[in-house]
């Protein structure tokens, strides 16, 4: 049924996109776009590859993931054109005659030498965009405009706005990673180590490291209180008290981001995670068109702040602990981010289309996202509650630290930290959070 809906739903996508793309050609005053896939880049003084990742500015007109090499040349009027690389090789797998749902949407041409591009590529570049990250490649084949301001700022800034097709996709990179983390939950109550949930939640998603949309967050224990944990021990704890997973897929390039927390004890931290979790879904359903994104943060700190005088953690009124500060110690990155072709999507700190910066506030400097909240838009919300020793230390040496329970803090490190995140698309009368209507509570 997903298949025929992609199939349904992909024609009006890509009119869509020659719509921006006729836009952002018009204001910078030339007639097309080149845009690159990627190379394959070699390890420094080896041969080995890194794994390759698309331009998201290609793959958001095609599907097409794990191709070196390839082209598309769009002018917004006439039928796209795709330059697919095939090459005659006997040492690595040849990527097949495209046949899927979306071929008939581009002319295609097949390539079998990665150098001899320019014959497919338009005669006079003057008056065409190169749109990639190899630069040097752009000059040797005679490109004047690399990634034009105009036009990146345009399709960065409409890029938040998801089509029916899009949307489908990322339903289907949720429910991909909801197995995922229900696999790796099993996992936790079963005692295995960090890297055997890893494993666990690869089997459910059937995902390797390579597809995964950003490396998995899997911190057993104190580990949880690292916000970006990339290490895997392999050894069983000798206790395994909680359990932080964030951990995405993802489906035709685009991307889920899932957070949970887990406790195996009868213990306080576990209602801690109760009350982390009603925040997550109270904030979800406060996003609404016409809301600023910063507002949803600031209401996000409030909240956390009543959780830690609720839980005796600071000795204060909610309003004092956040007037003072002191929830940064606790929680200290942003609500969310934008959601799409790349987890952190883009044009989240502008304020139009022209790229006009609106950054953070001050006081809340890691704020991914400052835009206004509009229908069709794809957000996370993840607040966090960490017990973070450089920061308490932090705390510690301020004036702030006679109004900090120490003792509870002490019986609350071992567990780490909590963060619980959703994946919420925008409408214009109602919230969709995938992630919870999966089932994954």
């Amino acid at each position: 049924m997903t298949m025929q809906m992609l199939a349904q739903l992909y024609p009006q996508h890509i009119q869509e996109m020659q719509s921006r793309t006729r836009e952002a050609l018009q204001r910078e005053g030339i007639d097309g776009l080149i845009i690159h896939s990627g190379q394959s880049k070699t390890r420094f003084l080896d041969d080995n590859h890194y794994p390759f990742a698309a331009n998201p500015h290609f793959k958001s007109w095609v599907p097409i993931l794990d191709n070196p090499n390839c082209w598309l040349i769009v002018n917004g009027v006439d039928k796209p054109k795709l330059v697919f690389y095939r090459p005659k090789d006997f040492w690595h797998v040849v990527p097949e005659e495209p046949s899927d749902f979306w071929v008939d949407q581009f002319e295609i041409v097949f390539l079998a030498q990665a150098n001899m591009v320019e014959k497919h590529l338009p005669y006079d570049k003057s008056r065409f965009a190169y749109i990639g990250e190899y630069i040097e490649v752009a000059k040797a084949l005679g490109f004047d405009h690399m990634n034009p301001d105009r036009v990146l700022h345009y399709l960065h800034y409409q890029r938040a706005y998801k089509t029916d097709y899009e949307l489908i996709c990322m339903r289907e990179a949720n429910r991909i990673a909801v197995d995922g983390h229900r696999a790796a939950a099993s996992a936790f109550a079963q005692g295995l180590s960090e890297f055997d949930i890893n494993l666990a939640y690869s089997r459910a998603t059937r995902h390797d490291d390579n597809q995964v949309p950003y490396t998995s967050i899997i911190a057993l224990n104190q580990n949880a209180a690292i916000l970006h944990y990339m290490v895997r021990d392999q050894f069983r704890p000798a206790s395994s008290r909680s359990f932080l997973i964030d951990a995405g897929a993802s489906f035709h390039g685009y991307a889920a981001d899932i957070t949970r927390t887990y406790c195996s004890e009868t213990h306080a931290f576990a209602d801690l995670i109760l009350a982390v979790d009603r925040v997550t879904v109270e904030l979800a359903q406060q996003l609404k068109p016409g809301i600023p994104y910063a507002d949803i943060h600031v209401a996000a700190y409030r909240k956390i702040a009543g959780i830690l005088a609720d839980f005796g953690i600071v000795n204060l009124d909610p309003d004092g602990i956040a007037d003072l500060g002191i929830v940064s110690t606790f929680f200290p990155h942003g609500i969310g981010h934008f959601l799409g072709l790349q987890v952190h999507d883009v044009a989240g700190h502008v304020s139009d289309d022209r790229g006009t910066p609106n950054p953070p506030p001050e006081s809340h400097p890691f704020l991914r996202t400052t835009r206004m909240v509009e229908a069709r838009q794809v957000f996370t919300i993840e607040p966090g509650l960490y017990f973070i020793d450089s920061l308490l230390a932090d705390l510690k040496s301020t004036p702030e630290s006679k109004y900090i329970n120490w003792d509870v803090i002490d019986e609350m490190r071992p567990f780490g930290g909590i963060r619980i995140e959703d994946n919420i698309i925008v409408h214009r009368e109602k919230n969709e959070n995938m992630t919870r209507e999966l089932g994954l509570n």
